[in-house]
C-alpha cells in the first residue's frame, strides 16, 4: 500500500496540472470502488475549479472552488495517470476531462482505493476517514518530546506504534523498519522506553528517511507510479526493508539482516546494530 511518501509524489505530480483548472466533464465506469460513490459524485464536480491539492497522511485532498473537497486514497493498486490508455482499460473506473483539453484518469485494479465527497474544507478534521489522524511527520509537531510523551503508556512494540495512525499520520511498515534502522532501535523495543536521546534519534531518523523517499519519487515495489507512469527508485536504497539475510551495510557491522513478523508484518533490521 502506497505510504505518505509515494501519496506525496502523486500529490506533486497532480497539483501544477489541476490548480487552476476546471473539471468540465466526469466518467464514471462503476459505481464503486472499495466503497460507493457518492451518488451525485459528477454532478458535484463538474464545472468546478480546482484550487488545491493536498495531503492528510495518505489520503490526496483536492479542493474545489465551492467548497468541495474530493478525498481519495490509493488503496494498494490506485493510480492516477495523465496518460490514459485509448480505448479506456478494464481497471480505469474514473475519468475527469478538465478545461485545458487534458483528461486525468484514475485506474484501479485491486479496487481496493476509494474516493468521498467532503461537503466544506471546514469539516475535514471531522471526516470519518480523517478523524483521530494523529501529526504530520514532515510538520514542526513531530520532535523527540512528543515521541517520548506518546510513546510512554504503551508497552507494545515500537515498530506496532509507528504503524499506529493515531500517533503519526502516514507511515507504513517500509519506512517505519527504515526508521528504526538509522536510529539504531530494534523494532522488538517496548514503546514506552523511546524517550530523552532515543526519542531524538528516532524523530530525526523519521523525517529523513521520508523526505528522501519523497525526493527519490516514492517506492516501487509492485503497482506505485507517479501521475507521468514514473517508477520511484527509493526501494534501491533500502537499507534494511526487505534484505532479510543480507550483510548489513554499516561499515564494521558483520551481521545479516533479520525478519520477524510482529501484528501480522514483516520487520526487517540488524540484530547487532538495532538494540
Amino acid at each position: 500500500m502506497p505510504e505518505l511518501p509515494e501519496v506525496e509524489t502523486v500529490r506533486n505530480g497532480l497539483a501544477p496540472r489541476l490548480v487552476g483548472r476546471r473539471i468540465s466533464g466526469v466518467t464514471l465506469r462503476r459505481p464503486d470502488l472499495r466503497f460507493p460513490l457518492p451518488v451525485d459524485f459528477a454532478e458535484r464536480l463538474t464545472g468546478r475549479q480546482i484550487i488545491d491539492v493536498g495531503r492528510r497522511a495518505k489520503y490526496l485532498l483536492i479542493t474545489c472552488d465551492d467548497g468541495t473537497v474530493l478525498l481519495s486514497h490509493l488503496g494498494m493498486s490506485g493510480r492516477y495517470s495523465f496518460t490514459p490508455t485509448v480505448p479506456a482499460g478494464a481497471h480505469d473506473h474514473v475519468q475527469f476531462e478538465l478545461s485545458d483539453g487534458a483528461r486525468l484518469v484514475y485506474s484501479d485494479p485491486r479496487r481496493f482505493g476509494f474516493m468521498d465527497l467532503v461537503d466544506n474544507t471546514a469539516t475535514l478534521d471531522n471526516n470519518r476517514y480523517l478523524a483521530g489522524l494523529g501529526i504530520e511527520p514532515l510538520g514542526n509537531a513531530l520532535s523527540g518530546s512528543y515521541l517520548s510523551q506518546m510513546m510512554k503508556p504503551r508497552k507494545r512494540p515500537v515498530k506496532s506504534a509507528l504503524l499506529d495512525q493515531r500517533i503519526i499520520a502516514g507511515i507504513g511498515n517500509i519506512y517505519a523498519c527504515e526508521a528504526l534502522f538509522r536510529a539504531g532501535l530494534s523494532p522488538r523495543r517496548s514503546a514506552h522506553t523511546i524517550a530523552g536521546k532515543r526519542a531524538d534519534r528516532l524523530a530525526a531518523a523519521i523525517r529523513a528517511v521520508l523526505e528522501e523517499a519523497i525526493a527519490a519519487g516514492g517506492s516501487s515495489l509492485k503497482d506505485f507510479a507517479g501521475t507521468d507512469g514514473a517508477l520511484g527508485y527509493f526501494q534501491h536504497g533500502f537499507q534494511v526493508y526487505d534484505r532479510a539475510g543480507e550483510d548489513c551495510v554499516n561499515d564494521g557491522c558483520n551481521a545479516r539482516i533479520g525478519r520477524i513478523i510482529q501484528a501480522g508484518r514483516s520487520s526487517f533490521y540488524c540484530p547487532s546494530c538495532q538494540r
